[in-house]
């Protein structure tokens, strides 16, 4: 029995047997029934028939009155037996008390009657058990030519068993059962052998561990794993791919498509955008995404969370913006430097005054109108370091004749310092490399109402038209639009923009023109 129920195989095996056999025992007892009722209703019709003519018999009817002539009895019994077929022919006088009966040791006894009416002037047909054998018994009293009842005459033949009910049944549903118990464990046998073929031959107790193994792993690991079918509908996902995508709990089933992702997830999830490590950003999260399709079962998307590397990126991107302008400074001053002692050498003592006096106004001239405009410190010491970096690639960073910052939170200025920041580099980034002109300049204003609205515009060759939208939504820099590398940038742009409940957009207008705009006050928490 342990051997049945350690192979997949013979469960099957067993189980669509069994099943096979009930069914072929319910259509033997349906058989049964049916040969049974025929039997009463045909044999017991034949058995009154036989019983009411032997009583009708004047050889009976003139014998059981005279005790001499009892003789003939058995003689009239014996030949309406072996005419009819029937199993036995009793005949007994007026008291119930047997005088002819094919069983000799019957004689002399009492007539078994059962709930027979027969005593009572009544034929009766019905089932009489008779030493363990049940009979299908007739009984038709005698009655005399003065109307008394002088005696019974009992007919009957014995209830076949199940195999004689089978044998006897009109259609001969044994040969039929035979068939189809054949047919079923041939079938069952072929059924078995392909279930384990399918299975891998594992058995139940291998595919159990195996389920097991899985969920422990899934749902153990930190990466996020993510399975969808040919049509893009989730077939498994982990409890950390649910937390990085944001996915509701009943998500498996359900199509990518409509999940509310945005439209870049999407794009990644259903292998519409391919390729390493694809960057996706979700409800303020940078998730890195890599899609293994699986031939004729759809594909598998691991994912990694990537917004502490990024944070500590922001972070040494802002340090190596203090270096690089403390190094463009420092080269800055060593020019300075330089002219200043060649004009010293040669004399030029009111040149280098008058040299000494531009180079100052112009820096405090800067500083001042940079702390005159904008109130808050974080912004303002971050235009004037990139002063410096936008002087060391000969490009002019100037404030808007109408720009003007108040004093804001420091969620705010968090906020504002990176989209600013992003959106100064992307503008120098959009003027390197292009021709050298005197004329390249990138402006910024800023204007503090119930909104914070940043504009930068650059002289720079501007946007394509037909990716205007898809720098933000890709996370692609200007540089992108040019063939370059694709970065985070502008995609972290908009999607600060967005939890802020507002927008950033860039239209061309002799060069790119970004406007951001950040709402004053608490973050609403959108979505990305």
């Amino acid at each position: 029995m342990e051997a049945v129920r350690g192979s997949l195989s013979r469960q099957l095996l067993v189980w669509q047997l069994l099943i096979i056999f009930v069914l072929l025992a319910s259509i033997a007892v349906f058989s049964v029934t049916q040969s049974d009722a025929a039997f009463r209703a045909t044999e017991g019709r034949r058995m009154l028939s036989v019983a009411e003519d032997l009583a009708a018999t004047d050889g009976v009817r003139v014998s059981l009155p005279d005790p001499f002539r009892h003789d003939v009895l058995p003689i009239l019994a014996e030949s309406a037996r072996s005419l009819s077929g029937a199993d036995h022919v009793i005949i007994a006088d007026g008291n119930g008390i047997v005088l002819t009966s094919p069983d000799p040791d019957q004689r002399g006894q009492r007539l078994p009657t059962g709930a027979s009416t027969a005593l009572s002037g009544r034929a009766w047909v019905g089932e009489i058990d008779t030493d363990g054998v049940d009979s299908l018994v007739a009984q038709v009293p005698v009655i005399s030519a003065d109307a008394r009842i002088i005696g019974v005459v009992s007919a009957g033949r014995e209830t076949p068993d199940v195999l004689q009910g089978l044998r006897e049944a009109p259609q001969n549903p044994l040969t039929l059962l035979t068939f189809a118990t054949v047919l079923g464990i041939a079938g069952s046998v072929l059924l078995a052998r392909r279930v384990k073929r399918q299975t891998l031959g594992l058995e139940p107790q291998e595919i159990t561990r195996l389920v097991e193994h899985r969920e422990a792993l899934l749902h153990g690991i930190r990466e996020g794993v993510l399975g969808v079918d040919q049509q893009n509908r989730i077939t498994l996902v982990n409890d950390q791919a649910r937390a990085l995508l944001s996915l509701p709990a009943d998500c498996v089933g359900r199509p990518i498509d409509g999940l509310g992702l945005n439209e870049r997830a999407a794009d990644v999830l259903t292998g519409r955008t391919d390729g390493v490590d694809q960057i996706v950003l979700r409800r303020g999260r940078v998730v890195v995404l890599n899609r293994m399709p699986i031939s004729s079962v759809g594909a598998v998307v691991t994912m990694r969370d990537r917004t502490e590397l990024v944070d500590l990126r922001r972070e040494l991107d802002a340090h190596r913006d203090v270096t690089d302008t403390l190094r463009a400074q420092a080269h800055e001053f060593t020019n300075r430097l330089h002219t200043i002692s060649g004009l010293i050498e040669l004399g030029e003592y009111e040149e280098l005054q008058r040299y000494v006096d531009r180079v100052s106004h112009t820096r405090e001239q800067w500083h001042t109108e940079v702390s005159a405009r904008v109130g808050d410190p974080a912004t303002a010491a971050l235009l004037i370091a990139k002063a410096s970096l936008a002087a060391e690639r000969g490009v002019g960073l100037r404030l808007h004749e109408g720009a003007a910052l108040g004093e804001i939170d420091e969620q705010l200025s968090a906020d504002l310092v990176t989209v600013l920041g992003n959106l100064v580099d992307n503008a120098l980034d959009a003027l390197e490399g292009s021709p050298g002109s005197t004329r390249d300049f990138v402006e910024v204003d800023l204007r503090h109402d119930d909104e914070v609205t940043v504009v930068v515009r650059d002289s720079g060759p501007g946007v394509a038209p037909e990716i205007a939208e898809e720098v933000f939504r890709h996370g692609f820099t200007t540089k992108a639009a040019r063939g370059g590398d694709r970065g985070l940038g502008l995609a972290l742009t908009r999607q600060i923009c967005r939890r802020r409940g507002g927008s950033v957009q860039v239209r061309n207008d002799r060069g790119a023109v970004f406007t951001a705009r950040l709402p004053i006050g608490p973050a609403p928490g959108g979505t990305s």
